[in-house]
């Protein structure tokens, strides 16, 4: 039974992988790590990404201006970029090791071991990848919520609020880490060669003619 759901876990799991490495790569470019609304002017809205801030009005569409340093963003931002990166890049290394290493690839029939191999690397590199996004993006959480909730924070001075990319990147680590999870289950799932499948199936063949020879001389005696 294990053997027959095995395709459809790799399947899945690549898939899962993938979704996960795109909203990945999504989350890293999304200007909405932080929404800020002003009480002054309720038509514009200002938010931050890693690479940009942006203000949307409702007349004049989105105005962005990229961040003039790197060295000047805050803490959290910078080592954002970087996991952000290393999420992106080892999320593309586990989608090519896992794909050699499917068992509906014929490429490598007769080395199932190094296939072996390559999927649960791949999915390994899948949980880092998830990993190293979620960390990131609970970083600027973190830090956005006790900004908010800061009492030595003046009440008329505007507090920044969570944007729309954390949930997206909450949830790309969340497809990440599952999709590497269901490729490695795979690898623990038995699998018969064609070799010995043909072995049994003679070996019932001999079975059914001995049966058969006992028969007819019993029959005969």
């Amino acid at each position: 039974m294990a053997l027959a759901y095995r395709p459809v876990m790799q399947l899945g799991g690549m898939l899962l992988s993938l979704l996960g490495w795109v909203l990945s790569c999504l989350t890293t470019y999304l200007p909405q790590w932080k929404n800020l609304n002003l009480e002054l002017n309720e038509l514009e809205i200002w938010t931050m990404g890693l690479w940009q801030a942006c203000v949307v009005q409702e007349e004049g569409g989105m105005q962005c201006k990229d961040f003039d340093s790197f060295l000047a963003l805050p803490p959290e931002l910078r080592f954002s970029r970087i996991l952000m990166f290393f999420s992106n890049g080892l999320g593309l290394v586990g989608l090519l090791l896992s794909g050699f290493g499917l068992d509906c690839l014929k490429l490598g029939e007769r080395q199932q071991d190094q296939k072996k191999r390559l999927l649960q690397f791949g999915g390994m590199l899948f949980w880092i990848s998830g990993i190293t996004a979620i960390v990131p993006v609970s970083w600027v959480a973190h830090s956005t919520v006790q900004e908010f909730w800061d009492e030595n924070i003046p009440d008329i001075v505007p507090r920044w609020d969570l944007g729309e990319a954390l949930f997206v990147g909450w949830l790309a680590g969340f497809c990440l880490i599952l999709g590497g999870s269901l490729l490695n289950c795979t690898i623990c799932s038995t699998e018969v060669h064609p070799s010995s499948g043909h072995y049994a199936v003679a070996e019932q063949q001999d079975q059914c003619q001995h049966l058969e020879t006992e028969t007819r001389t019993n029959l005969s005696v």
